[in-house]
């Protein structure tokens, strides 16, 4: 498979591409389960736990400050894509409106299907996180997480869960659906925390 789609990146990159890496032009389609596929319109977005409860519509989402930026991600199956672009409301502006109690420490990340995975909310709220509708100036696709998911270039993809419903506030770390099965609980992929015994 190395050569066909997928390349070792060159000496000078070793800042920008983890260790065990591998470079691809494509964007691969990994999930659990089939993809899910829904109108914008249905998006909803609930905030619930160490928070003021809160639903954000579609339309309270695209209300909201508009940022487009440019990053490299990173998957756990060892690929990585450089230089992708990605359009959505930054985190840090989702976060002006949410009332946040001050023991809050996590967030869980809910999806359609029952999908979960955790996040410090030191990790959840750096600027460059995003909850992106597009990708390369189209409307992100279903089996990329379209139409809303976030985006946390700083980790492992898994992180960055697709077909996003809900954030869930805690006073503590808690494993979700991935975590639960074997996965590192943070995911850095420059320290290779696959697995939960790296």
């Amino acid at each position: 498979m190395l050569g066909k789609f997928f390349k070792k990146p060159a000496d000078d990159m070793g800042e920008r591409v983890p260790p065990g890496q591998s470079l691809t032009a494509r964007f691969p389609v990994l999930t659990y389960g089939p993809a899910q596929h829904y109108d914008a319109s249905e998006v909803v977005i609930r905030i619930t736990g160490l928070a003021g409860e809160k639903t954000l519509t579609w339309a309270d989402l695209l209300a909201l400050p508009q940022t487009t930026l440019t990053y490299d991600i990173h998957c756990v199956t060892h690929w990585s894509k450089l230089d992708t672009e990605w359009t959505g409301v930054r985190v840090t502006d989702l976060m002006e409106h949410v009332k946040l109690d001050p023991a809050a420490t996590h967030v869980m990340q809910h999806s359609v299907g029952g999908y979960t995975t955790n996040l410090s909310l030191e990790d959840f709220t750096r600027p460059e996180n995003l909850l992106a509708h597009t990708f390369n100036g189209q409307p992100l696709e279903a089996e990329h997480g379209g139409p809303l998911r976030l985006v946390v270039p700083h980790l492992y993809f898994w992180k960055s869960a697709k077909w996003l419903t809900g954030l869930e506030f805690m006073a503590a770390d808690k494993p979700g659906f991935w975590e639960v099965n074997g996965y590192h609980m943070r995911g850095d992929p420059f320290k290779e925390q696959r697995y939960d015994d790296d």
